[in-house]
């Protein structure tokens, strides 16, 4: 597998879509529904096509389980112990990129741990951040104050927060909040 970041036109890009994402049994509507393609990276392929850009999907060493409730439990234990959990294969070298779009589902009211992982293993100095989430009952939770506070030395502006039951019918707020970032 490579861990170059897929280049969608197959020339340079200065904008690079980072995404974590879980597919299986996930929340639905107070149940659960088992999906093929994680919310997130449904959300993330939404934004890449509106995008001169590159992608680069996040993915554990150790993968999460594929139902929901041990996943809840294993997530509840890494922020406990404020773990790193690794991330398979490379990292996509950054120096080409100004712009990154750095995508996760919240879990228990923050980014999963592997978003620590993955911004504290690269340099994002003067890079502009815009995150971008899938939630079920939290909206952004404050994640990009999060990533502001772990990235003083990058311009992180207001995220974008989809409901994941509705990430299909997201396009009118992707394309507004990617005009209002100068993107769309």
């Amino acid at each position: 597998m490579s861990t170059e970041p897929e280049t969608e036109s197959g020339t340079s890009s200065r904008t690079l879509v980072v995404f974590f994402s879980r597919p299986g049994e996930n929340y639905w509507y107070g149940g659960r529904r088992d999906l093929e393609v994680g919310n997130t990276k449904r959300l993330a392929e939404m934004i890449a096509e509106r995008l001169d850009c590159d992608t680069y999907e996040i993915r554990p060493a150790d993968p999460y389980p594929q139902a929901y409730d041990p996943t809840v439990e294993r997530n509840q234990q890494e922020q406990d112990q404020d773990a790193r959990p690794a991330i398979a294969g490379g990292l996509p070298e950054m120096s080409g990129y100004d712009t990154v779009l750095l995508g996760s589902p919240v879990w228990n009211v923050r980014a999963p741990m592997i978003m620590s992982t993955f911004i504290e293993s690269i340099d994002l100095a003067d890079t502009r951040i815009l995150p971008f989430v899938t939630y079920a009952v939290s909206g952004m939770s404050g994640i990009d104050q999060d990533y502001r506070d772990a990235l003083p030395g990058s311009e992180v502006v207001d995220g974008l927060a989809v409901r994941g039951e509705e990430v299909d019918e997201a396009a009118d707020d992707v394309e507004a909040w990617l005009r209002e970032n100068a993107l769309g």
